[in-house]
């Protein structure tokens, strides 16, 4: 018996930056709407023979709404279709976005790796751009949760 395998992806989903934040409605990155502009995608792409066969173990399986970073899973037969579409991705919820692909993995440890050392990057500019607005104590109610 061969185990099923599958490749893992990790993108930084970056907005439009261009759109006004303040007058505009803001856009809040999900599961449902990344796993929904990428099947859009895939069917429109590839039709409903491709869109049936990379469904089969496609998956969004992690997104943070706060830094971008998702993990898309995708069988190692149909990652190359998965990626495509996603680069054939131009909008959420009527909000322009690129896709840009951090690392490709067969696992998810190091995918998990990645995405928390991305994140990790992307605070550590959060708190430069902050700067003194933040509280002292910060830091450690953070750590606390």
């Amino acid at each position: 018996m061969v185990r099923f395998k599958n490749r893992y992806m990790v993108f930084e989903v970056l907005l439009d930056p261009n759109k006004d934040l303040k007058t505009d409605d803001p856009i809040i990155i999900t599961q449902y709407n990344v796993s929904k502009a990428i099947k859009d995608s895939i069917l429109l792409n590839f039709g409903e023979c491709g869109f049936a066969s990379a469904l089969g173990s496609f998956q969004v399986k992690y997104v943070n709404p706060i830094t971008k970073v998702c993990i898309i899973r995708a069988s190692r037969e149909d990652y190359q279709n998965v990626w495509a579409a996603i680069t054939m991705v131009r909008s959420i919820s009527n909000c322009p976005v690129v896709f840009n692909l951090l690392d490709l993995s067969g696992n998810t440890r190091a995918c998990k790796n990645t995405a928390l050392r991305l994140e990790g990057l992307k605070f550590e500019q959060y708190k430069l751009m902050v700067g003194h607005y933040l509280p002292d104590n910060f830091l450690t109610v953070v750590r606390e949760k």
